[in-house]
């Protein structure tokens, strides 16, 4: 019998057996004690498994609503409100690992805990019993494959046109082997794009949707990176909006331009993209606007762009912001850095080494991904 401890950055509870090694558990919350589990991945000194038996039930623990649940969105098994709480509790300990003591950060929701995500990627299942391709998700820690009837956090309206994709190849007499995925994308008008991903074929360009973000129209791919949760984007944009004071901005990792362009229309904006299949989304969304200085390449390459006058965005990838990047900000000092991360493990080891000249105005936690632990975090610096 273990007993969880707490949840832990990336979304384990964590307990310890009695030979003292860590185990990480999904399908386990804070308080439980798992008395049955499948181990998914053993080391010497620790592992992973999912609990299958628990006993001394939290109070927080709520039935999940798919049986699919650990592959796409393993925190439903606990209510929203602690949902919250939890991913709170998470940024403060991730910013005290480094060193960092912040108070728990206000989390902003749309309240909207399912049918979010605007983009869904499934696997192909071959079912030998009625000998048809089913919808599917890789079971979580291996490469098995789960098939489907049923996702409750991607949009209705792709778990719809994912099912006649299906009827389709099955009427055709198709083999799931055939394909590699089913990619699909939904703009906030319902409409979509996106389709098969064939095994040794090049993945095909999709035709590109368009959605309203602030009052303005912006172009994408499927295929690329575009927000996941467009309402709860909007409302991490509107703080960074409200947070521009400068007559000068530039947007670092700037991806199709959706933040720079959104916040910063009006100043005078360079943004910076290496993807070059982003990038041209990029010059297309900007076209036209003489303000706007587009620039592709690596963020860390362009450093001779920072100014003291400017007010940089920073929104890297999980792996945070390059060091050369962060010495030229220190040394240049500009006005004001406002750094939005899907990581808030980089981002406090990176802000870390930014208050050495700067501090923390403010920090707010959005729930780009409910019903997962996955957090998107905003960290304004003066």
């Amino acid at each position: 019998m273990i007993q969880i401890e707490k949840l832990i950055p990336g979304g384990f509870g964590i307990g310890t057996d009695d030979d003292g090694r860590k185990g990480f558990f999904w399908n386990a919350l804070p308080g439980e004690i798992v008395t049955k589990y499948d181990i998914t991945k053993q080391k010497s000194h620790y592992f992973e498994a999912v609990a299958t038996e628990v006993e001394k039930i939290s109070l927080h623990r709520i039935e999940p609503r798919d049986p699919c649940y650990l592959s796409t969105s393993p925190w439903q098994i606990m209510d929203y409100d602690y949902e919250l709480k939890q991913k709170q509790k998470l940024v403060v300990e991730i910013f005290r690992e480094h060193q960092l003591k912040i108070a728990p950060p206000q989390i902003i929701t749309d309240h909207r805990d399912y049918y979010y995500r605007n983009k869904m990627e499934y696997a192909l299942y071959w079912d030998h019993d009625i000998s048809q391709i089913r919808l599917a998700f890789h079971q979580r820690g291996s490469h098995r494959k789960i098939p489907i009837a049923k996702s409750s956090i991607e949009r209705p309206e792709i778990f719809s046109q994912a099912q006649k994709i299906i009827d389709d190849l099955n009427a055709r007499g198709e083999e799931a082997r055939k394909y590699q995925s089913l990619l699909l994308r939904c703009n906030q008008a319902g409409e979509i794009s996106g389709g098969l991903y064939e095994n040794h074929q090049p993945h095909p360009n999709f035709p590109a949707l368009t959605d309203v973000i602030l009052g303005h129209t912006y172009s994408y791919s499927p295929n690329g990176f575009f927000q996941i949760n467009l309402p709860v984007y909007e409302l991490a944009l509107r703080e960074i909006w409200e947070n521009i004071t400068t007559d000068e901005v530039l947007d670092l990792y700037a991806g199709v331009g959706t933040i720079g362009l959104s916040v910063a229309r009006d100043q005078q904006l360079t943004l910076v993209e290496v993807d070059k299949s982003a990038f041209a989304e990029l010059l297309n969304n900007a076209y036209n606007m003489s303000n706007v200085t587009p620039i592709l390449e690596k963020s860390e390459n362009v450093l001779k762009y920072i100014t003291p006058r400017q007010t940089v965005i920073l929104d890297p990838p999980r792996a945070g912001c390059d060091r050369k990047l962060i010495d030229k900000l220190l040394k240049t000092r500009p006005q004001k850095i406002i750094y939005l991360s899907c990581n808030p493990a980089t981002q406090a080891r990176d802000v870390k080494l930014l208050l050495t000249k700067y501090q923390i105005d403010m920090i707010k936690t959005f729930n780009f991904f409910p019903r997962t632990p996955h957090i998107e975090n905003l960290v304004i610096l003066n």
